[in-house]
C-alpha cells in the first residue's frame, strides 16, 4: 500500500479536526479533537460484559468484537463531535502494545479512512498515549517528569527530560498491578473486572489486618514485581480458608489492595529522589482507584513537586489520548512520520535510551 505524503504544510495551521482510534485490548474507542486540543467527543465501548463470565480478557473475543463495534463507535464519535469524515485533516491510532488481534481491528480500520481520503495516518504508542492523558487536562506540566503507569497490562515508570522524551527507567517483570488484583478477585470467584470489585469491598476493611512484605528487586532497580503478592495473597487466602462468606474477607482485600499501592508509590519515589523531577505524574486504568489516589496525592504532597491525575475518565483505555498525544508530535520541531505502512507491535519496544541501565541502578 503505498504511503500517503504529508498534506500538512505546517501542520499547525491548516490543522482543524482529527480523528483517534484506539483497540488496543477490549475497549473499542474513537474520539475527535480540534487543533487546540479540545476534545470534542470521546466514546468508549467496554467489553466487560463479554469476558466477565471467563474472569479476564479473551483475546478472540476481543478482536471479533472490535469489528462488530469499530464503524459504530467512530460514527458516534463523530456525530457528537458535529463534524464529517471530510472535515477530518489527520488521523491516529494505537499501534500497540496491546492484544494483536485488537490492534490490527483498529489500524486496519484507520488505514482504510486515511487512504480513501487521502489524509496523514499517525501511529501511536498505547503507554505513552496514557501520559498524555494528564496534558490533555493540564497544559502547563513543568520538566523534567516522573510518570507511573499502572493499569492491567502495564505498570512502568518513565523519566520525561522534556516533552515527548519517554524514557523508560522500570517496567514489571511479570504481572502488572492491575492484573495482579484481578487475579485475586477471580481466584475468590469476586466478579471481573478484579480491581474495581476490590476497591468496593476493601473501603471499610482494615488494611493492617494482614502483613504482606514487599518485593525488592536484588539487583536495586526500579523495576516492578507483583507476582510474590499475587503468591503471598494466595497462601494467606489458603491457610485462612478465605472466600466470598469470610468474615474478615473486607480486611483481607484492604491488605492486599495496601500492599499493591505500596510497591507502586515506593518505586515511584525512590525514582524521585534519583532523578529530582519537577512533577510527578500518574496515570493508567488502575489510577481510577480511591486509595491509590489518595496516597499519592499525600505523598507528593509531602514532596513539594507538584503531582497530576488525569480524571478517571482519561484513565481508562481512551482515543482522546491517543489524538492528543498525536497532536503533541505535530506540534513539536520533529514532524511525525506519516504513513500506512504501519505494523501493529503486541509488547513494548526496547526503550531506544540508551541511559536506561544508568538510570535503573544507584
Amino acid at each position: 500500500m503505498p504511503a500517503i505524503s504529508d498534506t500538512l504544510d505546517p501542520p499547525t495551521q491548516q490543522l482543524k479536526y482529527l480523528l483517534a482510534i484506539e483497540t488496543s485490548c477490549d475497549e473499542t474507542a474513537a474520539a475527535d479533537l480540534d487543533g487546540d486540543f479540545t476534545i470534542l467527543s470521546n466514546i468508549v465501548l467496554s467489553q466487560d460484559e463479554i469476558h466477565a463470565p471467563y474472569g479476564g480478557v479473551v483475546p478472540e473475543l476481543a478482536s471479533r468484537q472490535h469489528l462488530k463495534s469499530i464503524d459504530p463507535i467512530v460514527r458516534e464519535s463523530l456525530a457528537v463531535a458535529g463534524i464529517s469524515l471530510d472535515k477530518i485533516d489527520v488521523y491516529a491510532v494505537t499501534q500497540g502494545p496491546g492484544l494483536i488481534g485488537s490492534l490490527l481491528v483498529g489500524l486496519s480500520f484507520a488505514k482504510g479512512l486515511a487512504y480513501y481520503f487521502q489524509k496523514p495516518l499517525i501511529g501511536i504508542d498505547h503507554v505513552q498515549a496514557h501520559i498524555q492523558s494528564a496534558f490533555l487536562e493540564h497544559r502547563k506540566i513543568s520538566f523534567p517528569a516522573l510518570a507511573l503507569i499502572v493499569s492491567g497490562g502495564h505498570t512502568s515508570l518513565f523519566f520525561l527530560k522534556k516533552k515527548l522524551r519517554f524514557d523508560l527507567i522500570g517496567r514489571t517483570r511479570d504481572d502488572a498491578a492491575g492484573e495482579a488484583l484481578d487475579k485475586i478477585a477471580k481466584f475468590l470467584e469476586l466478579g471481573y473486572p478484579g480491581g474495581p470489585v476490590i476497591q468496593k469491598l476493601a473501603e471499610n476493611g482494615d488494611p493492617a489486618r494482614f502483613d504482606f512484605a514487599l518485593p525488592r528487586m536484588t539487583d536495586r532497580s526500579l523495576d516492578f514485581s507483583f507476582s510474590g503478592l499475587k503468591t503471598a495473597a494466595l497462601r494467606i487466602i489458603r491457610e485462612n480458608g478465605i472466600s466470598k462468606g469470610y468474615p474478615q474477607l473486607t480486611d483481607f482485600l484492604a491488605s492486599f489492595e495496601s500492599a499493591v499501592v505500596r510497591a507502586l508509590l515506593e518505586n515511584m519515589f525512590r525514582a524521585a529522589d534519583r532523578l529530582h523531577p519537577k512533577s510527578l505524574i500518574l496515570c493508567g486504568g488502575v489510577a481510577r482507584n480511591k486509595r491509590l489516589r489518595a496516597e499519592f496525592e499525600k505523598r507528593a504532597a509531602t514532596s513539594s513537586l507538584d503531582f497530576y491525575i488525569p480524571s478517571p475518565k482519561l484513565c481508562t483505555d481512551n482515543a482522546a489520548m491517543v489524538g492528543g498525544l498525536a497532536l503533541e508530535k505535530l506540534k513539536s520541531e520533529k514532524k511525525p512520520p506519516f504513513s500506512l505502512d504501519l505494523d501493529a507491535y503486541p509488547r513494548s519496544r526496547p526503550n531506544p535510551s540508551p541511559e536506561r541501565s544508568a538510570k535503573n541502578r544507584d
